[in-house]
This record gives structure tokens, sequence and C-alpha cells, in this order.
């Protein structure tokens, strides 16, 4: 759990709010992220979770990402006009993306 703990507050400068000895709720601008202890999962898929964010904090994300050492995927060619994207792991298998950005804007390029 201290690994998952610290991949949260070193890249989304999560709060925690709540801990007892097997959870821990935190904060990362205003979206609650519940950890709660449990087995790894046992293989790696795409399936992931995605955050927004502005186009200027990308880079800032990204090197946040790569300080901290998790595993990041190459990165995928993108519609012209959809954003930027990074996929990244944290230390239990699961996937993450950072994409700048909204749904709505990524929809509109689908749709074009």
């Amino acid at each position: 759990m201290n690994r998952t703990i610290h991949f949260l507050e070193k890249i989304f400068a999560a709060k925690e709010i709540y801990s007892s000895p097997t959870a821990k709720y935190f904060l990362i601008n205003g979206l609650w992220i519940a950890l709660n202890t449990g087995e790894s999962l046992s293989e790696r898929t795409y399936n992931h979770i995605a955050f927004s964010t502005l186009d200027d904090d990308f880079d800032e994300y990204v090197r946040r990402i790569e300080d901290i050492g998790v595993e990041i995927l190459e990165r995928r060619e993108h519609i012209a006009g959809e954003g930027r994207s990074i996929y990244f792991y944290d230390y239990d298998n699961h996937l993450f993306e950072l994409h700048t950005g909204s749904l709505e804007k990524r929809l509109e390029c689908y749709n074009k």
C-alpha cells in the first residue's frame, strides 16, 4: 500500500482524508479515490483510468511520472486535435492515462 500512496501523492498530489488498517481514501482535485489492501492484478490489460489535465500542466505530470520510475507505455498516434496522452502503470499493474483536453473534445475529434 505504501508504494501506491507514494504513486498517488507524487503524481497527482493526492491528499489522504481517511485511514484504517485496510483502506485509505484520497482526494485528487475533488475526485475520491479508495485504496484497499488486496492482491495485485496478475496481468496487465489496456483497461485503464483516464484523468484529464490542462495542456499547460501536461509536461509537469510527465516529469513526475518519470521521476518515480513507473513503466510508461510507448506513445501512440492520436487524431489531430485530440490532445496529448501518456499511459503508465502503477506498481500493481493498473493502467492510467493522463490526457490533455476533455472527453467532449476527444469525442468531437472522433466524429469528424
